[in-house]
């Protein structure tokens, strides 16, 4: 499959995205009429929904960028509990018929409904976040989060005075395992001394591993007692639960896929965050739908990695800047990252 890296180039950065997200959940339409005289996109969420204050919140953001700025009708809708693939298929296919293009479903678990809707609906761009589908009329939109995962762990182990560090799971998955890899790697690399603590909340999606946080925050806990005093959750809305725990032990959390320091909803406990794992779904979304409106639509595989900006580390914390040695640590790595002298792992 081919790769257009246009995509990657005109991707807008997550921090500042994360400005517009909202927290409200709730599915919205500006528009609920089949007109495809007028351009419209369209994003299905992943399990969390609007309000997880990460990863779909991020897709938001790139989803309000783009109505903003071309005057596109939009509609964001939410998962059911216990969907099946049949569901979310008729979901990408409802808003394939009443015009919206592109349709991007925001996370893996759309790839089987997303094969079989883009072959029915062979005029309309599809995208996927975090899957690669095959399709002349499918953009697949690929990140490296273990590269900024490989960067979170490297500031966990500049931050750490136990020497004894957390990272909480939300569902035992590839994808979540990249980041895992990727931060034990950038803890173990700046500090081999350094324990890495590991837990996933459940085996399956379908049991709340991304929409809990009571779980998120009983795991941040039990880590918590074990002397971690640096936590990093890859988990979606189960991940508040993570950042309340170490706000109320009085430890570092970091966060994932959006800022989550300007998320409103978590201000109770923002000066416990450190620092969060970018990841810009928002800027693909916006990107997609600036190729579509441009008349020229991608596909193919995009990555999104540090040399394109598509992930990075979060600096808004002031205290960000007073640990010793972290950001020049962290600095000096991304660029051997992106120079190739590092390899992150992604098992």
């Amino acid at each position: 499959m081919r790769r257009i890296s246009k995509l990657t180039r005109v991707a807008v950065g997550v921090a500042s995205l994360g400005l517009v997200a909202t927290a409200c959940g709730g599915t919205s339409s500006d528009s609920g009429d089949s007109d495809t005289s007028e351009r419209g996109v369209a994003i299905a969420y992943d399990v969390g929904g609007k309000g997880d204050q990460s990863f779909n919140d991020a897709a938001y953001a790139g989803l309000t960028k783009a109505k903003d700025e071309f005057g596109y009708k939009t509609a964001d809708i939410e998962p059911t509990e216990g969907e099946t693939d049949a569901d979310k298929e008729q979901r990408l296919a409802s808003l394939a018929k009443q015009g919206y293009n592109p349709v991007i479903g925001v996370g893996y678990a759309y790839g089987l409904a997303m094969e079989a809707v883009a072959k029915k609906y062979p005029d309309t761009t599809f995208g996927i976040v975090d899957s690669t589908v095959e399709g002349g009329n499918v953009a697949s939109l690929i990140f490296a989060e273990e590269q900024a995962s490989y960067l979170a762990g490297v500031a966990a182990a500049k931050a750490t005075k136990t020497n004894t560090v957390g990272f909480v799971g939300g569902v035992d998955v590839p994808l979540i395992h990249k980041f895992e890899a990727g931060y034990k790697q950038g803890v173990l690399d700046t500090d081999p001394k350094v324990k890495v603590l590991s837990q996933y909340l459940t085996q399956t999606a379908e049991e709340g591993g991304f929409a809990s946080p009571d779980k998120g925050k009983a795991a941040a806990e039990g880590q918590i007692e074990k002397k971690a005093d640096v936590l990093y959750a890859a988990a979606g809305l189960s991940g508040q639960g993570v950042i309340e725990a170490a706000a109320k032990a009085k430890v570092w959390a970091i966060g994932v896929d959006s800022d989550q320091y300007k998320q409103a909803a978590l201000a109770p406990y923002k000066n416990s965050i450190l620092t969060s794992a970018l990841k810009d779904v928002g800027g693909a979304v916006y990107a997609l739908s600036k190729s579509v409106q441009d008349d020229k639509p991608l596909t193919g595989t995009q990555t999104f990695d540090l040399k394109v900006n598509g992930v990075g580390l979060s600096e808004s914390n002031p205290e960000y800047a007073k640990v010793a040695g972290l950001q020049d640590a962290v600095n000096k790595v991304k660029q051997e990252i992106i120079d190739g002298k590092i390899k992150v792992n992604t098992e």
